[in-house]
């Protein structure tokens, strides 16, 4: 009969050991929001290093990516892994063996909670190409160029620290629910705010056999509702380059390894924190798109290649366009934001059946012509103000609705290129626990 770390095993799921910051570590200047993030705002990162200053932070071992483009960056790289060994050597984590952590993060001033259980995900489980069959899926196309910068970052780190949340579609709330309500049973590791507007996080250690027992009961279940021949337990909510960038390591690692080897490496499981899709607290966020050296004619004449025809209507204010966006008749709409004129587009017979895809092909097109260059923003309000600016657009895109995201990752493969994003940028997971990849 199997042990039940061998039955998790199989569900791709495993209890890891997890470092977090000791208690006199000022977390609150440790934990530090997703380096994919406030990309076009150089602004904030600038604030979080001046709050930051010279105490122990995540956020000297990460690369935030609005940086990625600086002249030298293996200059940063050597500093992120000089900090990641430095905080080894002070001996500066609590390590807990063997345990699932149960999160909850509240947003700022209130409300909007959300619960997730911090678990490490088996790479062999994970595919990131369209169409694959694996229990792990990505959700949107991953870009393989976005790949070797980031491996480059993650080849001689000795810790993952990640801000990946990966969605479980489980409607009947069996796997992390019923853990967040006998939290008075587990030990609470710590509990902090958050900088910038970012709420508070608090977690729970999960590391009793009975737990265990009961989630792989609870995992078994969850597949089981899945259809037989092509069962699918996870899909990428955030992060997923960050995935891909940890398998295609792993499949370097891995070519030296016996069979035995492979079994045990850490650098073949994921630190990532599961959630569940249904949770009220998760909330979809479309992201927008920001375009950059655009004519509006080159944007009108690509936008005509991916549909029969478009009508467009005046806006006057944000409001009207979320009513018009917000409408369920099948109708494809966007709005569009440049230094003249704010609109709403209909789309007529799209060449695709959602409007994030038609979009993207759009940007793709324009990007092919060296047309315009594009950034992928989170908020109406700063893509509406950045797209106000002279040569710059914005395009506002709808709510993707939670009950289409496993559907049409199992029958397209994946979701169009950043559809939807979970909560705003400042709600986004912030980097707090950490893991050892190195043997």
């Amino acid at each position: 009969m199997p042990t039940t770390f061998e039955r998790l095993a199989a569900y791709g799921v495993q209890p890891p050991t997890i470092l977090v910051p000791k208690k006199e570590i000022d977390l609150q200047k440790w934990a530090v929001v997703a380096c994919d993030q406030y990309t076009s705002e150089p602004e904030y990162w600038k604030r979080v290093e001046a709050y930051v200053g010279d105490a122990p932070s995540a956020l000297k071992l990460i690369y935030p990516e609005v940086y990625l483009e600086e002249k030298n960056p293996r200059k940063r790289i050597a500093a992120i892994n000089r900090s990641m060994n430095r905080y080894l050597e002070d001996d500066l984590f609590d390590v807990y063996e063997k345990s699932f952590f149960l999160i909850h993060r509240e947003d700022e001033g209130g409300g909007n909670g959300r619960w997730g259980l911090l678990a490490a995900l088996d790479l062999e489980h994970y595919d990131w190409n369209n169409g694959s069959r694996t229990l792990i899926r990505a959700s949107e196309e991953t870009i393989l160029d976005r790949i070797p910068p980031r491996k480059t970052i993650r080849h001689d780190a000795a810790l993952e620290i990640p801000h990946i949340l990966v969605m479980i579609d489980d409607p009947d709330d069996t796997i992390i629910e019923p853990l967040s309500r006998n939290i008075s049973a587990f030990r609470q590791v710590y509990s902090t705010s958050l900088m910038e507007r970012g709420g508070t996080v608090t977690a729970w250690q999960i590391d009793e056999e009975t737990e265990f027992h009961r989630l792989a009961d609870r995992f078994e279940a969850l597949l089981e509702k899945q259809e037989a021949e092509d069962p699918f337990l996870f899909a990428m909510g955030d992060g997923n380059h960050s995935l891909a960038t940890a398998k295609s390591c792993w499949l370097d690692i891995k070519k030296e390894l016996s069979e035995e080897e492979m079994a045990d490496h850490p650098a073949r499981w994921a630190l990532v924190e599961i959630q569940n899709i249904y949770d009220p607290g998760i909330i979809f966020e479309p992201i927008h798109r920001l375009l950059f050296s655009i004519e509006h004619q080159s944007f009108l004449d690509a936008l005509g290649t991916f549909c029969a025809s478009y009508e467009t209507k005046p806006l006057s204010s944000v409001e009207e366009l979320n009513h018009h966006l917000a409408l369920d008749d099948g109708v494809q709409r966007f709005g569009y934001k440049d230094e003249k004129r704010f609109l709403l587009f209909s789309l007529v017979d799209p060449a695709s059946s959602l409007v994030a895809e038609t979009i993207q092909n759009v940007i793709d097109r324009l990007l092919e012509k060296r047309l315009a260059t594009v950034d992928y923003t989170h908020g109406e309000e700063v893509t509406l103000r950045l797209g106000s600016l002279p040569t710059n657009a914005a395009i506002i895109l709808p709510i993707f609705p939670k009950s289409a995201f496993f559907k049409t990752v199992k029958e397209e493969g994946r979701l169009p290129r950043k559809t939807f994003s979970i909560g705003h940028a400042h709600q986004k997971r912030f980097y707090l626990e950490a893991r050892k990849i190195i043997d």
